[in-house]
């Protein structure tokens, strides 16, 4: 059996603003590195032993990865960094309160630029400071490739391919492997996982740090998925993260 372990990052400080992050690269929040902390340890208990990891350039999602990796006793096993497993760009949007933001345009517009398949906000202008073709961290990437406003579908165009050509592969290896990244780019694995149409992916909230496994036979058909952790605490962090792009 091979196993995926999918985690989202820990509450991040954008996620404790409510604000579109995308790919501006905040920090955890102490709650989000205790969350870290209670993922690796559901996934100790589990007797998790992953091989390889993987993870985005964001801050939030490689420090989530390295809190586990340390509880785990797994700081020696490889890690591989990718763009593509960023989480979708929210474009001008970034930065923005969300309750704020359905306020002035409403909350069915703000969940249709959340949650929608193929609708993307406006784009950031070549110009804006929050262009990421500018940052430095990128500088091995072709600019072309970098987005200025993302759909989901656009979000896992470029996260598929990533799926399909390293981490798939990686199971040949390892019998178990993890990925730490973001609420979108791990949504759009598993929609493709799961077979999930393209208007049900609008009603998937990935909560913050809590482990979401995979199970898998040698041919890589999906046997089974499930969450690690008390069902309570999920339905709460589900539910916080479908609440975020509602009017106060």
């Amino acid at each position: 059996m091979k196993k995926v372990v999918l985690l989202r990052h820990g509450e991040s400080t954008w996620n404790k603003e409510n604000r579109f992050t995308g790919w501006t690269d905040v920090d955890l929040t102490s709650v989000g590195v205790e969350e870290a902390h209670e993922a690796a340890r559901l996934m100790n208990e589990a007797g998790f032993r992953f091989g390889m990891a993987f993870t985005s350039y964001l801050k939030r999602a490689i420090k989530t990865l390295n809190v586990v990796l340390e509880d785990m006793d797994l700081l020696q096993i490889p890690v591989e960094k990718s763009w593509r497993l960023n989480e979708k760009h929210y474009g001008m949007l970034q930065g923005l309160n969300k309750a704020e933001t359905a306020e002035k345009y409403s909350e069915e517009k703000v969940l249709v630029w959340r949650r929608s398949y193929d609708i993307a906000p406006d784009e950031i202008p070549a110009d804006d400071s929050r262009n990421t073709r500018k940052d430095p961290k990128y500088a091995d990437v072709d600019p072309k490739l970098i987005p200025l406003t993302e759909a989901l579908k656009d979000c896992i165009e470029r996260t598929l391919p990533y799926w399909n050509e390293h981490i798939v592969p990686s199971l040949k290896q390892y019998d178990e492997v993890i990925v730490a990244a973001h609420g979108n780019s791990l949504r759009g694995i598993i929609k493709h996982l799961k077979n999930i149409s393209d208007e049900d992916i609008s009603k998937l909230n990935l909560p913050t740090a809590m482990p979401y496994v995979f199970e898998f036979d040698k041919d890589m058909n999906l046997v089974k998925d499930y969450f690690l952790g008390d069902p309570d605490e999920l339905a709460k962090r589900m539910e916080a993260v479908a609440n975020q792009g509602k009017v106060k």
